[in-house]
């Protein structure tokens, strides 16, 4: 059995909405309400959701860009937000990032060589003669040889700057990398390749990934288990066989009824009608209820439960309880 690498507890982030000179606080953005989820070591989980989910919130809390309003953040049993000193900066070697845009998050004014050696220079004692060899030796793992170490990002088509961006970030031998949609930015022939290396990196140096983004065809490809999440709170969670062969929320049913066969075959197309309710003034209920074409009384009053199909199959919907299951069949 798995063991938990990264356990998040009931976490919620709020932004504070201010006004006037003095930046009075007149209400809060809850970009993340009451999430809780583990990523287990060798595990790929897939965070999924449209823009405004509270996904890239949630990675930003992870990477310790954001301070988390409440709830709780184990990296192996311990509180991230609690570590100061050398315990935080082998957390931040532990865990690694890679971008949407790979041009943004590579500076124009370094050489690939310089790009990759920065942080291996802080934290390993290398001669310039092994660094050279050492990131020489990344860029191989990516697709990439030597002739590429005194290009700079400008120089770099859109898969290979997303390829330096991996060779960084695997750099410090990290544990788990959060991927922040990896290759929504790319021609769709080049994400294929991308996706390829990282399933291959994942086994070969093994890694473990929290995989972000609203790309069901991509996730159905690379994840163990899935995490569908809507305005901040989770819908539904299970194991990528399981979501995809009975996904039971119908927020991941719409999700589903978006992308292209072979994956809709739950019926006809449905389109998501409306936009989500603000997170400044979440509906009461389950917050899907007001775009939701099944929704029920109880749905519009009362938060609904986890239930249960599966061991680690979840859905947090009233149509699944048993007072309203012959309600789900229909």
């Amino acid at each position: 059995m798995n063991t938990a690498l990264l356990r998040i507890e009931d976490l919620k982030k709020y932004f504070p909405i201010r006004v006037g000179l003095f930046g009075k606080v007149v209400g809060y953005i809850k970009a993340v309400d009451g999430v809780s989820f583990n990523v287990d070591a060798g595990e790929v989980v897939s965070l999924v959701g449209e823009s405004g989910s509270g996904k890239t919130t949630i990675a930003r809390c992870l990477l310790l860009l954001e301070k988390p309003t409440s709830g709780k953040i184990l990296y192996d049993s311990e509180d991230i937000t609690q570590l100061r000193g050398e315990k935080l900066r082998n957390y931040r070697r532990s865990v690694q990032a890679v971008f949407q845009n790979p041009f943004l998050s590579l500076d124009p004014r370094m050489n690939v060589f310089q790009i990759i050696s920065e942080p291996v220079k802080n934290s390993m004692k290398l001669s310039r003669e092994e660094l050279l060899e050492y990131v020489s030796s990344l860029l191989e793992l990516v697709g990439l040889d030597k002739s590429f170490l005194d290009k700079y990002p400008h120089e770099l088509s859109g898969g290979q700057a997303q390829r330096v961006a991996i060779a960084r970030a695997i750099s410090l031998k990290p544990k788990l990398i959060i991927l922040d949609e990896p290759t929504s930015a790319l021609d769709v022939s080049v994400q294929a390749q991308i996706l390829n290396l990282l399933a291959d990196l994942k086994k070969e140096l093994s890694l473990s990934y929290l995989l972000i983004t609203h790309d069901l065809s991509i996730v159905k490809y690379i994840s163990d288990r899935i995490i569908i999440i809507y305005l901040g709170k989770i819908m539904e969670t299970g194991s990528s066989e399981e979501i995809f062969e009975n996904p039971l929320h119908p927020y991941t049913r719409i999700l589903f009824s978006s992308i292209p066969d072979p994956y809709r075959k739950f019926g006809e197309r449905v389109i998501l009608r409306g936009e989500p309710p603000s997170p400044v003034n979440p509906p009461p209920g389950c917050r899907f209820h007001t775009r939701c074409p099944y929704a029920i009384d109880i749905c519009r009053k009362q938060e609904p439960p986890e239930i249960k199909s599966s061991l680690i199959h979840k859905v947090y919907c009233w149509l699944h309880t048993e007072k309203h299951s012959s309600e789900t069949k229909t």
